[in-house]
């Protein structure tokens, strides 16, 4: 048990949170107990991590009453961040380097992958983020197809998504093609309405500043000037994937972004996002950026859900490696990320 006395005039409800909802995630985090009376903490834990928590609280409490507003999603990244480098200032993890400003809010990276993804989008004409759901890889990516509009970088921003349950079914749904096509497209509507007002959006729309289509719409076309990104790129084709990225014309940025683990294609049809790593690993001027669970900023139970999906399908792979002949529809297993061989300084699972 260790006691910690913090400055004189801390300010105690930005740094504690809303019902001191930061001591809880740093407690979850780090798996210690936090007590508060005033302006002094108590803290309950094994060694190593009361030590951590107290560092933790440490500087956080002084950014605090440097001015800074900490925000839930600050303590959850820095948690995280420190897991990949215990030692790394918080201040530093903090920083807004990376920060990219839209319409609507200040979207900030919130772990060490998703600040090298804007890094990369800023510095390669085309980047490919693969990893799972909640990660941030369209949401960071239409951010910064925003931010170039509004700089004028670009003068238009092209949001792409194959309609795989639609496919040569469209028929079937009732409606005009473009309400056949509608419930394909819209997270990447939410997502523009997250940075833009909707009624400026709307206009940018009809303008022709922003369109948000079906992948099979891109045929035949040369983007030149815009930033283009296609989304849930695990279920474009291989043809597709090709078809798409030699679409890229002068001055234009693309973003592809795909989770391999949820390929909705048919068993005999090959994921363009798959095969597209090992076709363009080597050309320069294309930048893979891989994601894995310790990059997930939604509920921390969606860590938990990936990584227990991925501990079943590195079991499965096991199985069949030891005696069982693998199925001839079978899909080679995932290859590493280059984060996946970090270990948990704290040793704890993440």
């Amino acid at each position: 048990m260790r006691k910690l006395k913090l400055p004189e005039g801390t300010n105690t409800a930005v740094l504690f949170g809303h019902h001191d909802q930061h001591l809880k995630l740093i407690e979850d985090g780090l798996g210690v107990r936090l007590s508060a009376r005033g302006e002094e903490l108590t803290l309950d834990g094994t060694p190593d991590a009361t030590r951590h928590a107290e560092r933790i609280i440490t500087e956080l409490a002084s950014l605090a009453n440097d001015g800074m507003v900490l925000q839930s999603d600050d303590i959850t990244h820095v948690l995280s961040a420190l897991r990949h480098s215990s030692e790394a200032p918080i201040k530093e993890l903090l920083s807004r380097s990376a920060a990219i400003v839209t319409k609507k809010r200040f979207v900030a990276p919130k772990t060490p992958t998703q600040k090298a993804y804007i890094e990369a989008i800023e510095t390669h004409d085309i980047v490919i983020g693969i990893g799972p759901a909640g990660t941030g890889k369209t949401y960071l990516a239409m951010a910064m197809a925003v931010s170039a509009l509004m700089k004028k970088e670009v003068s238009r921003i092209i949001l792409a998504r194959p309609a795989v349950e639609a496919g040569e079914k469209l028929g079937f749904l009732p409606g005009d093609m473009y309400a056949k096509i509608n419930p394909y497209l819209r997270p990447l509507y939410d997502a523009l309405f997250d940075m833009m007002d909707m009624e400026r959006a709307t206009r940018a729309i009809e303008r022709g500043d922003i369109e948000i289509a079906p992948l099979g719409f891109m045929r035949g076309r040369t983007l030149n000037d815009s930033f283009v990104i296609l989304d849930e790129a695990q279920n474009a084709t291989a043809e597709q994937m090709k078809m798409f990225l030699t679409r890229l014309g002068f001055h234009s940025k693309v973003v592809v972004t795909g989770d391999i683990t949820q390929v909705d294609l048919p068993p005999e049809r090959v994921s363009g996002l798959i095969e597209v790593r090992e076709i363009l690993r080597d050309v320069a001027g294309i930048e893979f950026v891989y994601f894995d669970e310790r990059d997930v900023v939604r509920h921390k139970l969606v860590q938990d859900i990936i990584k227990a999906y991925d501990q079943h399908q590195g079991s499965a792979q096991s199985s069949n490696a030891s005696g069982r002949r693998m199925p001839s529809h079978g899909k080679p297993p995932k290859p590493a990320s280059p984060s996946s061989s970090q270990t948990d300084s704290w040793g704890q699972a993440h």
